[in-house]
């Protein structure tokens, strides 16, 4: 009975946890391998593993949770709107594209959609106009080819009283015809961009200009996006002091950071997701987004660098610190910006073949 008194005791006291976490972390770690696949075999075990003998996920079960907990307190103050908002405007365009379209659809969540446009409105929220103007197009879109329905009726009611006749733009942001859209560039040219892109270590002593990075970061943002949320931001380093001491955070930069002329700090913001299951959107749309960032850089003429950002604790914690991030932000990436020296050296990098990588249905 003492025994179960005092393991509850050590589960239930933090500090005493990590202690005793920290004291056999060393010691289980000789064994490691050899632990994980004993307990590797069901998912139960598995997750005892990882809360009684390492360390490794706690601070993202912790950021997951934050970022929950966050989302619903934003959702009360009516802040977190725009992301809810967001997320069912984009729900409401692939209803509308729907081959046949139905009569009814959305209903299950229309109503609070325009709850959320409602509340947007009526806040002093800092939102982006053209996104008002998104979310009331597709709406009045949307009411004008549904039919009659009480939860439709009674949502179609409430937007009456706000909708806007016209926000001053020249386009209804509406699903339109993919047959509208030219080609912008040829497979040739895309290829070529994709073998420029190349990662920079060396730049020349030149500031970078803001307002060619906003430019790559316009770029960035069109993306694909789950539900268009976007959950991510781009903190630009270009203040020298602090530009020095992030760039000394990373592991590996270290013999090339000095010529660091800026860094872009990729974040995500698990604050967007009401549930674990989306945890892992923040790191696939970030990247989508940063992807697309690189590849305007090289047409701008600067270039870059992605930095690797392991799950180093301490390393995360001054990060954060520094930036000022909160609970449930989480620093996806760093990428250092750049004129390149013309005399710099980059590497070769071969890349997999193509039958390396791909694969048709089942075969390998």
């Amino acid at each position: 009975m003492s025994i179960i008194k005092n393991v509850l005791n050590i589960f239930f006291n933090k500090k005493q946890l990590h202690k005793f976490a920290d004291k056999y972390f060393n010691m289980l770690n000789v064994n490691r391998v050899f632990i994980i696949k004993i307990m590797s075999k069901i998912p139960l075990t598995a997750s005892i593993y990882y809360m009684f003998f390492s360390k490794a996920f706690r601070r993202e079960s912790y950021s997951v949770m934050q970022g929950i907990v966050e989302y619903e307190k934003n959702l009360k103050k009516q802040e977190s709107h725009i992301y809810l908002l967001r997320r069912n405007i984009h729900r409401l365009e692939k209803g509308l594209i729907m081959q046949p379209r139905r009569s009814v659809f959305a209903k299950d969540y229309i109503v609070s959609t325009v709850d959320a446009f409602i509340s947007i409105l009526n806040l002093n929220i800092d939102t982006n106009q053209e996104d008002i103007a998104w979310a009331n197009d597709v709406l009045t879109k949307y009411f004008s080819v549904t039919t009659a329905d009480v939860d439709i009726d009674q949502a179609s009611g409430l937007f009456d009283t706000v909708k806007k006749v016209s926000l001053g733009l020249d386009i209804k942001k509406i699903p339109y015809k993919r047959s509208s859209l030219g080609l912008v560039v040829s497979y040739d040219e895309f290829l070529n961009l994709c073998h420029r892109r190349r990662s920079v270590r060396w730049y020349l002593p030149k500031p970078v200009p803001r307002e060619l990075v906003e430019q790559a970061i316009l770029a960035g943002v069109q993306a694909p996006s789950a539900c268009n949320r976007q959950p991510y931001k781009f903190k630009v380093i270009d203040e020298v002091k602090l530009l020095k001491k992030i760039s000394k955070i990373p592991g590996g930069t270290a013999g090339f950071n000095q010529n660091f002329q800026m860094l872009i700090v990729v974040i995500g913001d698990l604050s967007a997701y009401f549930s674990e299951r989306d945890r892992h959107i923040i790191y696939i749309d970030s990247s989508l987004a940063t992807m697309n960032i690189l590849l305007a850089l090289e047409t701008l003429g600067l270039s870059s660098c992605v930095i690797n950002w392991p799950d180093i604790e301490s390393k995360e914690v001054e990060m954060s610190k520094d930036l000022t991030l909160s609970k449930s932000e989480k620093i996806i990436m760093l990428v250092s910006v750049g004129w390149p020296d013309p005399e710099g050296l980059i590497p070769y990098s071969q890349k997999k073949n193509l039958e390396e990588l791909r694969g048709y249905n089942n075969v390998s």
